[in-house]
């Protein structure tokens, strides 16, 4: 299914509340669709086609939703999974115009070759989407940003680092860590192991200078002492 013939059936629902989930235990996804300034839509979808829309559109690419025959131009604003599984218990539609800006998640991905990680470091996504504005028709699959900066622990990527046609606005905050570079703990275990093993053997050498300047102290004593002698004679 491509992004651009994305479809899917729904019919009309009176069934709310606490009710929905006898629609659940049938295979059918409770939904409900905003369309601004007019009364929302109470709607139910089969769960399996569903499942395969959400897959190509993600909340990034217009639906055309047909509801009990009347069409619906959409993207998906909201998904609610069920807290242990990957159930979803309902979901938000927003009605949208073709010719008018929509926000929404575009995927986010690093790509090209990663020098740190080919020198067994460890890199950190902290960041899996980035909210965007522009038409539907402008709306891409996702963002990809090339990662080959990535060299040494504490190198980043930022969303300021993104760059997209002009027609796509970035609203996510500019100063938000995409991937970070950091060493992994097993690493870091074997760093401190031999520091702690280098400062060791530095503080045995530390005692055994001074042992030594002791011993040269203490045989130095019997020349004073005859020294002495050798004043009062």
């Amino acid at each position: 299914m491509s992004s651009g013939d994305i479809t899917l059936t729904a019919q009309k629902r009176e069934v709310l509340g606490k009710k929905v989930k006898a629609l659940r235990g049938k295979g059918q996804t409770p939904a409900v669709v905003h369309e601004k300034g007019k009364d929302s839509i109470y709607i139910v979808i089969p769960s399996l086609d569903f499942t395969k829309v959400y897959a190509a559109a993600g909340k990034h690419h217009a639906i055309k939703l047909d509801v009990d025959g009347k069409k619906y131009t959409t993207i998906i604003k909201e998904v609610v999974n069920a807290p242990a599984g990957s159930v979803v218990l309902h979901t938000v539609f927003q009605a949208i115009k073709e010719n008018e800006v929509v926000t929404a998640e575009i995927p986010l991905r690093l790509v090209g070759e990663i020098p740190a990680e080919k020198a067994s470091l460890l890199v950190l996504k902290s960041l899996d989407h980035v909210t965007v504005e522009a038409l539907p028709k402008d709306l891409i699959d996702a963002v990809e940003l090339d990662a080959s900066s990535l060299e040494e622990v504490g190198d980043k990527l930022h969303v300021s680092d993104i760059k997209l046609p002009s027609t796509i606005v970035i609203k996510t905050d500019p100063e938000q860590v995409i991937a970070t570079v950091e060493m992994p703990k097993d690493q870091i275990a074997e760093a401190d192991a031999a520091l702690a093993e280098q400062q060791a053997a530095e503080g045995g050498e530390g005692e055994e200078s001074a042992e030594g300047e002791e011993s040269a102290s203490e045989g130095e004593k019997p020349s004073d002492e005859a020294s002495s002698e050798e004043a009062k004679q």
